[in-house]
């Protein structure tokens, strides 16, 4: 494409699981899932006399930062200067970004091996990335000029060899991989190698592919890739919207995504859209469950103007936005009064309604809770996400961290979600007030909780660690 340079009832299905044993903060999960099987009724009774409490939790309309979603940052050429992990830290503290994007070009490498001076500052990349507690969007290039000076198949393939261990071993901190290599910007578009300026063959697409499945076998199964228009994906995997059904299987239509680089653009946003009547429907499915980001890069009123940008932002399930391109268009959304709607809404904004608990339990017993939680963001989280209730000794602050059944990816956009589970608490867990408290933890950096999700709920975040305050103490005796 062209574009500018630049619960039902209360104590239901309570079941007897054993001893789940301790957690103490920072300690991993307890290894055994929820009690809520055929045993139920054996356990119900245990419990029946149980008095229950409900808590209402008010929303807040406040933005506030959030990993792997939002307005991103992008100020520089990865390859070329070191990120400052400060510079990072401040962009979540002051602006609520909690994604960088890393754009690394290979320029000096299309006909030999990644030297290690650049594969180290790669690395040195990752590691200020999660020393500031941010994630980063990964994309690969050999040219930022439209004569698509980029490199052959097989090279992009044993770049990605290379590759391999350094994406693996950061995973932790990186959001996703867009597919990157082929053309200008590793849009695919202006290339000398892979089909140029949209005249494509049946070869070139092979070889297209092959980069995009060579790409996915190199990332851990938990990292999604992006690709820059929706035909790219119709070509090389099929033209059928990936079904619910599907999502999260870890097969690779299920793991390619979309990004739109010119946003709003034009009438096709530069060529994102080859034919907008049967794109549309496909990309509004198909982001339900894959990511969906990018960036302006013109202002094309009325377009651009506030009703369209909200209107495409939720059909297609945006997650991110560039903040720092294109300029003029962002501060049009500011102008027009939809940024802060936008500034919230980019990807999940999860927030509790109501929860239901028993106000007293007993060790090794059962102890169940019901939530409704309502996801009033455009997307849903895409990589996994960790879901457990803690409870908190109000004497000694000892924490123990029980795992919930539920995967917040499948909390939908614009729909409410119930939490309805039963935990059992360990058969050693001393006697006295707990609080509760609800924690979506990354599952690869659980101890940092600048990682787990903050809920849209007032006087419920605890910053310090990372937790959701549920509100309501249960007596332990």
């Amino acid at each position: 494409m062209t574009r500018p340079t630049r619960r039902s009832a209360l104590l239901k299905g309570l079941a007897l699981m054993g001893l789940l044993g301790t957690l103490l903060v920072g300690a991993p999960p307890v290894s055994a899932q929820d009690a809520q099987d055929a045993q139920s009724a054996q356990d119900t009774g245990a419990s029946a006399n149980a008095v229950a409490a409900t808590v209402t939790y008010p929303q807040t309309t406040d933005s506030f930062a959030n990993p792997e979603r939002g307005f991103y940052r992008h100020t520089s050429s990865c390859d070329q200067s070191d990120f400052s992990a400060s510079t990072l830290q401040g962009y979540r503290v002051n602006e609520g970004v909690t994604v960088v994007m890393c754009i690394f070009y290979l320029s000096d490498f299309k006909t030999s091996a990644i030297s290690q001076t650049a594969l180290s500052r790669l690395q040195r990349q990752f590691d200020a990335v999660r020393t500031a507690g941010l994630k980063t969007i990964v994309r690969f290039a050999y040219t930022d000029s439209t004569d698509g000076a980029d490199a052959t198949k097989d090279r992009v393939v044993s770049h990605l060899d290379q590759l391999a261990p350094y994406l693996s071993a950061n995973s932790d901190v990186i959001y996703l991989v867009q597919a990157g290599f082929v053309g200008a910007w590793g849009e695919g578009y202006y290339t000398q190698n892979f089909g140029n300026a949209g005249s494509v063959t049946t070869a070139d697409w092979a070889n297209r592919k092959a980069v995009v499945d060579k790409t996915l076998d190199v990332l851990p199964s938990t990292r999604m890739v992006q690709l820059r228009t929706p035909k790219y994906k119709r070509t090389m995997y099929g033209t059928t919207a990936l079904p619910a059904s599907q999502a999260y299987n870890g097969t690779a239509v299920a793991r390619v995504g979309h990004h739109n680089d010119c946003f709003l653009a034009s009438a096709d946003d530069f060529g994102t859209y080859e034919n907008p009547a049967v794109e549309y429907p496909y990309l509004a499915t198909e982001t339900a469950s894959l990511p969906m980001g990018g960036e302006t890069c013109a202002v094309n009123t009325p377009r651009t103007s506030c009703p369209t940008t909200l209107s495409e932002l939720k059909m297609f399930h945006w997650s991110y936005m560039n903040t720092d391109y294109e300029a003029n268009v962002v501060n049009g959304w500011r102008t027009g009064g939809c940024l802060p709607e936008i500034t919230r809404n980019l990807g999940y904004r999860f927030a509790l309604q109501s929860g239901t608990f028993p106000t007293t339990a007993s060790p090794g017993g059962p102890l169940a809770v019901n939530l409704t939680v309502r996801n009033d963001g455009y997307a849903a989280p895409f990589n996994p996400r960790g879901l457990e209730l803690v409870l908190r000794n109000n004497a000694t602050s000892q924490v123990y961290r029980l795992p919930l059944t539920g995967d917040p990816r499948t909390w939908a956009a614009g729909t409410t979600t119930t939490i309805d589970r039963s935990v059992t608490l360990p058969a050693g867990l001393p006697t006295g007030s707990y609080s509760l408290l609800l924690n979506l933890p990354d599952p690869q950096l659980s101890s940092r909780p600048e990682y787990s999700v903050r809920l849209a709920n007032q006087g419920t975040w605890e910053a310090a660690t990372g937790y959701n305050n549920l509100l309501q103490t249960v007596t332990v005796s």
